[in-house]
C-alpha cells in the first residue's frame, strides 16, 4: 500500500516519504479500513516536527501521520462481525499511542475506532469529525444538556469553534461566540451564533453583560484558556464550566483562583485522544445524531492528493486557513 512516512523530526518537505508498505492485517477485535480521506489536525504537525513538550524523538521507528480519516471496511479480523465489511466508517485515535495512521491508502485499528458514517455524510466530512467532532461536541454536551443555558464559544471561526457553535445551536443553547475580523465574525454568526463578539477588545467581558442583560454564561468552550482567563471569570455563571482544549498563546497560565472558586467553576480540560468509554460513547452518539439532522456544516480550506501531504502540513502550520485541510486517497 503507498503510506506517507517519517523517521525522524523535521520540516515537513525533509522528513514525509512516500512509501510502499505492506497492507495490514485486522487482528483479533480489529477491522481493515480501506482509506478515502485523511485529516490534517495541528497535532498531527506538532507530532511531526517534534513540537510535543518533552518529546525528543519519533516514539516509533518508523510513522505514518494523522488520527483522523475515513473510509470503507474491506475485512475483519477474528471476533468482529463479518456485517462490518462494506460499512462506511470515520477513524478516531488512529496514530494516537499507535505508529501508523490514516496518511496511507490502509489502516487496521480496533473495531471500535470505526465508527459508522451516516450514509448522507461524505468521506471528506468524516475525516474531520476523530479531533475537531469530537472536541466541538464533548466540549459543548460533556457536561450535560445545553438546551436553555447560555454556551460562549471561544474562537467561533475556528474549526473546533465553528462546529461548537453549530452544536450548541442544534441543541437548544443560545449561543455567544468570539472571532476577529469581519469574515471571522460572519463565519461565527453564520454557524448560528446570536451575538459575537472580536476577542481582541479590552471590554470584551462588558460587552459580553451588555448582550445578556446581565446574564452570566453557563459554559464557555474554550480554545485560549490563559489569554481569556480574566474575561471568562467575569461572564461565567456561579457553578458554570469552562471546557478549554486550548492555551496556545500563553502555556503556563496564571488562573485568577479564587474568583473562580467562589463562583464554584468547573474547569474541564479538554483532549478527545483520552476520552473514556462512556465519554466517547456518549459524543459519537451526539454527532451521529447531528450529523443525520443535517445540523453540521464543515468547512473545508483545502484538499490535496497523498502525494502533497508536505504541503497539507506546511498550510496547517501557517494557521491562516478558514476550514480544515485533507487529503484524498
Amino acid at each position: 500500500m503507498r503510506a506517507m512516512s517519517y523517521t525522524q523530526f523535521g520540516s515537513a518537505a525533509d522528513v514525509l516519504t512516500l512509501d510502499d508498505l505492506p497492507t495490514p492485517a485486522p487482528a483479533a477485535g480489529e477491522v481493515l479500513v480501506r482509506l478515502k480521506t485523511s485529516g490534517v489536525n495541528p497535532s498531527d504537525v506538532k507530532a511531526r516536527a517534534g513540537g510535543r513538550p518533552g518529546v525528543t524523538e519519533p516514539p516509533f521507528p518508523k510513522i505514518i501521520p494523522h488520527s483522523d480519516g475515513a473510509g470503507v471496511i474491506e475485512a475483519v479480523g477474528e471476533g468482529v462481525d463479518a456485517a462490518r465489511v462494506g460499512e462506511r466508517v470515520w477513524i478516531w485515535n488512529g496514530q494516537w499511542a499507535r505508529a501508523f495512521g490514516t496518511a496511507a491508502d490502509y489502516i487496521a485499528l480496533p473495531t471500535e475506532q470505526a465508527v459508522r458514517l451516516p450514509d448522507a455524510t461524505s468521506f471528506e466530512e468524516g475525516a474531520i469529525l476523530g479531533i475537531p467532532g469530537l472536541t466541538a461536541t464533548h466540549a459543548v454536551l460533556g457536561g450535560g444538556l445545553v438546551k436553555g443555558k447560555t454556551v460562549l464559544v471561544s474562537g467561533g471561526a475556528g474549526t473546533v469553534g465553528h462546529l461548537a457553535v453549530q452544536v450548541a445551536k442544534a441543541s437548544g443553547a443560545r449561543v455567544l461566540a468570539t472571532a476577529r475580523g469581519a469574515e471571522g465574525l460572519a463565519a461565527a454568526k453564520s454557524a448560528g451564533a446570536s451575538e459575537v463578539f472580536d476577542y481582541s477588545d479590552d471590554a470584551l467581558a462588558e460587552q459580553i453583560l451588555e448582550a445578556t442583560g446581565g446574564t452570566l454564561v453557563d459554559r464557555i468552550v474554550e480554545v485560549e484558556f490563559g489569554m481569556n482567563a480574566d474575561t471568562n471569570t467575569q461572564v461565567i455563571a456561579p457553578g458554570g464550566t469552562i471546557a478549554a482544549f486550548g492555551s496556545a498563546k500563553d502555556m503556563a497560565p496564571t488562573m485568577p483562583f479564587y474568583p473562580l472558586m467562589f463562583k464554584a467553576v468547573t474547569i474541564d480540560l479538554v483532549l478527545v485522544y483520552l476520552l473514556n468509554s462512556d465519554e466517547r460513547r456518549a459524543a459519537e452518539g451526539h454527532l451521529t445524531a447531528l450529523l443525520e439532522a443535517g445540523a453540521l456544516d464543515f468547512r473545508i480550506s483545502a484538499s490535496f492528493d497523498l502525494t502533497e501531504c508536505a504541503k497539507a502540513h506546511d498550510i496547517v502550520a501557517e494557521g491562516a486557513r478558514a476550514g480544515s485541510v485533507l487529503l484524498s486517497i
